[in-house]
């Protein structure tokens, strides 16, 4: 009990180490094999913390969801083998119940439990009165409101080591990816609770390997505090997401390939330029939003128009026109489609908004 105890001590001050770096078996499927995987990751020097499913929701029934229970004594093991603390996925209050039981120093939250209010306050209540700390994973949809309330529902049943899990997100006809990243959806949450530690899992964003090196570098670019990496001994044998895994010598080719860098310098010749570059994108996003201003004004005098007129609001030629005239004038600007797109739906729905209130002031479109 007294090394439990210790271990659950250094797990919860690792949770705001950083950069912090978990990884393990996506899942335990024997124990020969998760302690086997466990050891070399410790061997490595480069892991914080381990981690491996024993509970796997699946899309479909018959594909292999978990070992169940008997896993977690495999895990207390790998943590009495390996000095590393363990975490472990819950989805009920009987998964709680019985990882607090095998004394088991982190939990984590899916995102396909995320995505629901019901098994999240079931899960925050079985955990009220406890110490463990939690990681939260981003639900499957990208709705940044459902992570936040979870985040909430736990603080709310006392639980006061909360971190957050960036897994991506699931998109229709999405390839590139398996879980779109959306990188504005963790860079939101940071923005909103800055004092959570942040880490990203590149091994479910990707689902294949040879996609991790370039999101796990992008997450620390975006100075997140961690990275969770599947790995397994032979990933390629794996009973779950085999695609994704890598070995404990790859996992490290993977770290020393990246490059860690840091929030801030003390070099005065850095922060001086930084500064002035500063500067000169506030002046610009001033200009920006006096034009904004200046056209939401003749958007009103449209609507004015119009409404003398009796004309729709909605024109869906001249919206046609604007689009393609601003993807064709953007290219030549250096600005992606995407983001030329984005910034024109925004700007539309503002002018129907505004043009709205001229025709019908107490109506406002949400």
């Amino acid at each position: 009990m007294d090394q439990a105890q210790t271990t659950t001590t250094s797990a919860a001050e690792l949770t705001s180490k950083k950069p912090l770096l978990i990884s393990g078996p996506c899942s335990a499927e024997t124990e020969e094999q998760l302690l086997d995987t466990c050891n070399q990751l410790a061997q490595t020097g480069r892991v914080d913390m381990l981690r491996a499913g024993i509970w796997k929701p699946r899309t479909k029934p018959g594909g292999f969801e978990g070992i169940g229970t008997k896993g977690l004594p495999w895990l207390q093991k790998a943590r009495e083998q390996t000095g590393l603390p363990v975490m472990v996925e819950v989805a009920t209050p009987k998964h709680v119940e019985d990882s607090l039981a095998f004394e088991m120093d982190v939990l984590w939250i899916g995102a396909r439990t995320t995505v629901n209010p019901f098994s999240v306050q079931a899960v925050a209540d079985a955990l009220r009165g406890t110490d463990v700390p939690v990681f939260i994973k981003n639900p499957i949809n990208p709705d940044v409101e459902l992570w936040a309330g979870a985040v909430e529902r736990l603080a709310k049943a006392g639980v006061k080591k909360i971190g957050l899990i960036h897994r991506g997100f699931s998109s229709y006809g999405n390839t590139e990816y398996r879980n779109a990243p959306l990188w504005q959806l963790p860079i939101e949450m940071k923005r909103r609770m800055p004092e959570l530690p942040l880490i990203c899992d590149p091994s479910h964003i990707c689902g294949r390997r040879d996609l991790l090196a370039d999101v796990a570098q992008k997450a620390i670019d975006l100075d997140f505090d961690g990275l969770m990496l599947e790995s397994h001994r032979d990933p390629d044998q794996a009973w779950s997401d085999a695609a994704q895994q890598v070995t404990p010598t790859n996992l490290v080719a993977l770290l020393d390939s990246l490059i860690w860098r840091h929030e801030t310098t003390d070099k005065q010749e850095f922060l001086t330029v930084l500064a002035k570059l500063r500067d000169q994108i506030n002046h610009i996003d001033d200009e920006i939003m006096q034009l904004i201003s200046s056209r939401m004004a003749v958007a009103e005098k449209i609507g004015t128009y119009k409404k003398e007129n009796d004309i729709t609001i909605l024109q869906p030629n001249r919206w046609n026109e604007i689009l393609d005239r601003g993807v064709q004038k953007g290219a030549k600007l250096g600005l992606t489609k995407d983001f030329i797109l984005k910034y024109f739906d925004a700007i539309h729905l503002e002018s129907i908004n505004r043009q709205n209130r001229v025709m019908n002031p107490h109506d406002d479109v949400k």
